[in-house]
């Protein structure tokens, strides 16, 4: 599966380098993985700038760097949610893509109540570019659902740099 999360990576990260386009990446519930799958690819320095996992307010705060009470109001493993901490991270690193991924991934109880097996991923781009996906496993397999999230947030990814290629 690792490998798989990989390859789908090198697609995205070949379409950035081509365009000589950067990307930042927030990591929720994946724990790191979208970051790991874009810096499997040699040559992961040229579009990847940076990013962080996001695992408690404290460290959304360090990450992020955002205004306090930007994201009041914001529910944890919501489109919109994620959408925001994209183009926040974004922001924070000068990039051209951001990307962010929020979720309960398994395996104990979320502390605001979100089911195991859900996710949403938010993109943010050039332009104005936003995408996001929800994914719902319904599985309380933590490792299985890291890796369907960390699969969905890549082919997000890769789907809007096809979908943008000419602009």
């Amino acid at each position: 599966m690792l490998a798989a999360l990989a390859d789908i990576a090198a697609e995205a990260g070949a379409l950035l380098k081509a365009r000589r386009q950067t990307i930042a990446v927030v990591d929720g519930s994946t724990g790191g993985l979208i970051s790991a799958s874009l810096l499997a690819m040699p040559g992961a320095s040229a579009f990847y700038l940076g990013g962080g996992v996001i695992y408690t307010l404290k460290g959304r705060r360090i990450v992020l760097d955002h205004p306090p009470g930007s994201l009041r109001g914001f529910t944890s493993a919501t489109e919109d949610y994620a959408i925001a901490q994209a183009r926040l991270i974004r922001e924070r690193y000068g990039a051209d893509w951001g990307i962010a991924e929020t979720g309960a991934s398994g395996g104990s109880a979320h502390p605001l109540g979100v089911a195991s097996g859900t996710s949403a991923v938010g993109l943010a781009g050039p332009d104005g570019i936003a995408a996001s996906t929800l994914t719902v496993t319904d599985s309380n397999d933590r490792l299985a659902n890291m890796q369907s999230f960390t699969q969905r947030a890549l082919e997000l990814l890769r789907d809007a740099l096809v979908a943008h290629s000419g602009k």
